[in-house]
Order: structure tokens, then sequence, then C-alpha cells
């Protein structure tokens, strides 16, 4: 569209990529934003919710289910603020979310006026990325790269504060489909084969698994090597369907709350793989002997960030669920 304004520019950017939906509650300053879904609908439909955390939830459900990015819109410091719980569950279970929401406007951010917040830094313990467009010359690039890392392992929610004087000024900006980086990578094939003979020869292998294994279509690999070394599998901050609940290898879920309760579970094993997931999600994890003394532990996933963060590893590896 020429000559058109930053509202009109987002939702081209938007349906470049792919992104059909925008799941959300609006208030007085997004009315301009709501105004130019008109110009492209049925291609771009708004899901209304009536409440924040139900378009949050909707959106959550909706990314998990395509694994691609999903936009949740929300309403200033006010809806920011009640969609806040969902967002962290969101950033827990990594449904990659990018949450939009309005402001008044740059020109009035000495004022004080009613509803100012600092949006930035309300979403920063709850998202991948928490940002602000200042420019409108740079409206597309942020959003493009709030898509980005929102959809890049380990996935999870960004967040972009959208002052209204940025979406009615004039973008002049290109729109070109978001660059993801490609992350189907594999460890070097010397540390792989270390980790298979470590498990062939283990005597009661234990595979713990989460949703890593389903965000990267490794159900089939991860059976496969649960029915050769005959491990029993079982699943911790698991809620996809990571592999057949009705496997004669698949024991359950780890406890929710207690690690004592998993405990009994992961020190009969003397040799652990973890893929997908991190050790442990329970509210009251135990703090030590979650392993017995002689086992050695395997843990394999695209977050370093969870590999060894609470218990030593004997063998961290940096990759894809699926091809690892």
């Amino acid at each position: 569209m020429a000559n058109r304004n930053g509202r009109f520019a987002m939702i081209e950017q938007l349906l470049a990529d792919g992104i059909n939906y925008m799941f959300g509650n609006p208030g007085t300053v997004e009315q301009g934003f709501l105004d130019a879904l008109k110009d492209y609908y049925p291609e771009f439909e708004y899901i209304f919710a009536l409440q924040e955390t139900i378009a949050v939830g909707a959106g959550d459900g909706y990314a998990r289910a395509t694994k691609k990015p999903t936009i949740v819109q929300l309403h200033s410091g006010v809806g920011l603020g009640n969609g806040i719980g969902m967002i962290y569950q969101a950033m827990r279970g990594h449904a990659p979310l990018v949450v939009l929401a309005g402001e008044a406007g740059i020109c009035y951010d000495a004022m004080d006026a009613q509803m100012a917040a600092d949006l930035v830094s309300m979403a920063k313990p709850v998202t991948k990325w928490s940002t602000r467009v200042v420019d409108p010359s740079s409206l597309l690039r942020v959003l493009r790269r709030a898509i980005k890392i929102a959809a890049t392992p380990p996935m999870g929610p960004v967040f972009v504060s959208l002052p209204m004087d940025i979406l009615d000024a004039p973008n002049y900006e290109e729109v070109v489909p978001t660059s993801f980086p490609v992350t189907r990578v594999a460890p070097e094939p010397d540390q792989l084969a270390t980790a298979a003979t470590l498990l062939a020869a283990a005597k009661h292998p234990l595979i713990i698994m989460g949703d890593g294994v389903a965000f990267s279509d490794a159900q089939a690999e991860l059976t496969n090597v649960a029915e050769l070394i005959g491990a029993q599998v079982w699943g911790a901050d698991s809620s996809e369907a990571n592999m057949s609940a009705t496997h004669p290898l698949f024991g359950g879920l780890l406890g929710h709350m207690f690690g004592d309760d998993s405990r009994r579970i992961t020190s009969q094993a003397d040799v652990i793989l973890i893929t997908g997931t991190y050790v442990f999600p329970e509210v009251f994890p135990a703090l030590s002997g979650v392993f017995a003394q002689s086992a050695k532990v395997i843990h394999i996933d695209l977050n370093t960030y969870e590999i060894a963060k609470n218990f030593p590893v004997d063998l961290g590896l940096l990759g894809d669920p699926k091809t690892s």
C-alpha cells in the first residue's frame, strides 16, 4: 500500500510471514490499528477475547499447536498487567508468542498521563526479549526481530511496546519475510558415540524427556532409542505428545510438586539421558541426591542454559533432539 502508515505496514509484515491471526483485547490507543484491519479481512483476522488472560491463553494454545510465531495484542499497562501471569506460563511452556501492547505515544512520555507505565520493564521478567519501538523507520525491523527471537529455540514469548504515534506515522520500510536461523544441529560424531557407548552399556538406563521432543518432531527417534537400549521413559515439564502413552516403555510423568517423589525413579538408573527438558521442574525440587552417585548423566538440548543448570552432567551436548 503506497504512502501507508505504521499500522498498515505492520499487518503487511505479519502477512508476509504467514501470520493470519491476532489474539487480543484492545483499548483506546489501538483504535487506529483496529480501523486498519478492515482493509485486510478475511486474510488477516482479529480473534477477540473478553479478558487478557484468555487472549494470551488462546494464543499460547495456537502457537503450541502450529509451532509458529503467534501474535497477541494487549492494551497498555493495564492489559499487559492482566496478561503477565499467562505470559509467564507461555515462557515456561516455550510458546513462540509475540505480545504487542499499544500505548498513548512517545510525545506524551513527559506527561505521566493516565495509564502511563514502563511496559518494557513490566514484561522483561516473563519474556525472552522486551523492547519498545521509538522510531517509525524501525517498526518492521523490530517486529521481524521479535518474530525471529520468539520462534528460535528455545522458543518463548517476546514483547514489543507500540506507541500510537509510531503506528500513525508514515512508514517507508520494505516488507520482507523474517529470516529464521536453522537449528537442526547435532553434536560432533565422537561425542554422540560416547553417549551411545554409555547408553549401550547401561544395565538400568533411563530417559527423561520434555516438550522439546515434540517441538523438534523427535517422537519417533526418541521411541527408537528407548527401544534399542530398553530404557523406561519419563516426562518432566512434559505437556505435549512426546511419546505414546500406550507404549510399554513409557513410565509416565515425574512428580510435579515434590522432588522426593521423583527421586524414587531417577535414583535407580545407572545411565540417564535427558533431552527436551530441564531438571527438574518440580515446585519443591530435591536439592541433592537426585541420581545415584555412580550414575552417568547425558543431557542433549538446544538450550544450553538448562544443561547442568542445577546438577552436574557427565556429557552435555548442544543439539536438536531429532537430529541428535
